[in-house]
């Protein structure tokens, strides 16, 4: 369906009577045509109720600014938080990488076939080992060394987000081997979505294959969720796992490792992309 004139209404609140229908109602009201809804509560009596509902309107643009009017008269009297998103206005999308690149091309390669509506802006690694690849798809690619040392580090930061603030709707770090410091993540204006293996916390810092390979690990995986100052702790968007043998090397475990990773974080970034994602405090709901 094309994203012309076609909106993403995200409502969250106290679960009650009456929420669906007063939206729908306003949207009646202003023109627009309800093609997709999907809606949970956490519990039916004092839960917490949530909503995604795409709608049509001819020449959204003009009629954007009464309907948001009125969907905000409707929010104060339920206490709703909400959200109107163009379908239309690709999220623009930064992606920050080390040296691994299978992550990374994934991305790459599904937004260049038009499997993936994003617009990646730029690539941002601490290495220079990745660029040609990246420029290949036509997509800048910026090397900030990372240094040695806190000073070398906020400078690092500080060129990042030169380059970041008010130009990104997302960031994305695709196996990016290098730890956000709070003040980053509260200053870059846009969620970060982060990837890594489902080994954690138990097998911790490098070669983690190896070592889930020496304690006979029969289930390997991946955790894509938001970063917050909690790295590793974030409200988790997707998960999924694959069967490991005994028969399988650390190279082996760490190839079907990375087949999930990629599979996991393109959709948790295609969800957040499609404004599926809604955060309930350190969880998520997904619509």
């Amino acid at each position: 369906m094309s994203q012309t004139d076609t909106a993403r209404l995200l409502i969250a609140c106290d679960d009650q009577p009456g929420i669906v229908a007063a939206v729908a109602n306003v949207l009646a009201e202003h023109g627009a045509n309800i093609t997709a809804l999907d809606q949970h509560s956490t519990d039916a009596e004092g839960g917490r109720f949530f909503q995604r509902t795409v709608i049509h309107l001819p020449d959204l643009a003009a009629a954007r600014p009464a309907l948001e009017a009125s969907i905000g008269e409707v929010a104060e009297r339920f206490g709703m938080e909400w959200s109107l998103h163009d379908a239309a206005r690709r999220k623009r999308v930064a992606i920050f990488v080390s040296k691994y690149d299978h992550c990374l091309m994934e991305l790459l390669w599904r937004q260049q076939r038009g499997q993936l509506e994003i617009d990646i802006t730029m690539v941002i690694s601490n290495h220079p080992d990745l660029a040609e690849a990246v420029r290949g798809f036509g997509v800048p690619f910026v090397h900030i060394p990372a240094g040695h040392g806190p000073e070398a580090k906020a400078a690092m930061e500080a060129r990042q987000l030169d380059l970041l603030q008010g130009n990104v709707d997302l960031v994305v770090l695709a196996r990016y081997m290098q730890i956000l410091t709070d003040d980053f993540i509260e200053r870059i204006g846009a969620p970060v979505i982060n990837i890594h293996h489902s080994f954690l916390p138990a097998f911790i810092g490098a070669n983690p294959y190896a070592r889930a390979k020496e304690r006979g690990v029969k289930l390997i995986g991946a955790t894509a969720h938001y970063a917050t100052a909690d790295l590793d702790e974030g409200p988790i968007i997707e998960q999924d796992v694959t069967r490991a043998s005994h028969a399988d090397s650390a190279a082996a475990l760490q190839s079907r490792g990375a087949d999930v990773e990629r599979q996991v974080l393109a959709r948790a970034v295609q969800w957040h992309a499609e404004d599926r994602v809604i955060v309930h405090g350190r969880s998520t709901v997904i619509l």
